[in-house]
């Protein structure tokens, strides 16, 4: 099959590296709009102009099914692309249920762009989940600045997450929500700024899962980088960026 992924800039290679692990066989179509990225700090209605005439590029080069790897597309567009294409199209959401279900008697930290945090689709996800008094919002715009820019210094990001989670008394905290797809390529620094004890998630996993079994496609799990792949970035066809950054994870 022929998947194609799609976020504002590099975020989504995240997502594209678990699906080389748990969908190895596939051929993979990944559009990077670094024209216009960042998505979380630009007007909803601008960005979906964005949106939608990215998925229509990919449309034309007749993918079978799309993830949309970006939060913030996600939760402002999904909805009217499925309404529009036939092709199955998987959103992402911040992993706000099973961050709560982890949570047991401690409270949940989700960070993502601002217009993640700020949209419809976020909060009543937190309202159906009927969390709202355990989950926190943390907007961490700087992260998609740094990776889109190839920042991954290690003073320069720790410090801003030590500056950005002092807002919070992490001892009432058991686990954070990477809502970004931006965010793993920083988990480690994640790590070195929270308690041992506070879990850190993301919905990479989960999403691909959703995909195979959307799809019914099994195959078996292996690390695989050697697919076929095509890389775009806002229209131009480039897979030099696709490898330094898979390499980073």
């Amino acid at each position: 099959m022929k998947i194609g992924i799609f976020d504002s800039g590099v975020g989504g290679i995240t997502v594209l590296k678990e699906a080389l692990t748990q969908l190895s066989e596939q051929e993979y179509i990944y559009y990077a709009d670094k024209l216009n990225v960042p998505y979380g700090t630009k007007p909803k209605e601008e960005v979906k102009q964005y949106i939608f005439d990215v998925v229509e590029f990919l449309n034309s080069k007749n993918i079978d099914a799309l993830i949309i790897a970006c939060n913030t597309a996600t939760s402002i567009a999904v909805k009217e692309l499925r309404d529009k294409y036939k092709f199955p199209i998987i959103g992402m959401e911040p992993a706000v249920k099973p961050a709560v279900e982890n949570s047991e008697d401690k409270k949940v930290i989700v960070t993502a762009t601002s217009l993640t945090l700020k949209e419809k689709k976020f909060n009543d996800l937190v309202t159906k989940l009927n969390s709202r008094d355990i989950v926190d919002s943390l907007p961490l715009p700087k992260l998609v600045e740094y990776a889109e820019s190839f920042i991954f210094d290690e003073d320069t990001i720790v410090s801003y997450l030590r500056k950005e989670f002092e807002k919070f008394n992490l001892d009432e905290y058991g686990t954070v929500v990477l809502g970004c797809t931006h965010f793993p390529y920083y988990k480690e620094y994640f790590k070195k700024v929270l308690p041992s004890n506070i879990d850190i998630i993301d919905g990479n996993f989960g999403t691909i899962n959703h995909l195979k079994n959307l799809l019914n496609i099994q195959d078996k799990f292996e690390d695989n980088t050697e697919n076929k792949i095509t890389f775009y970035i806002s229209g131009e066809e480039d897979n030099e960026i696709l490898v330094k950054y898979l390499n980073l994870l």
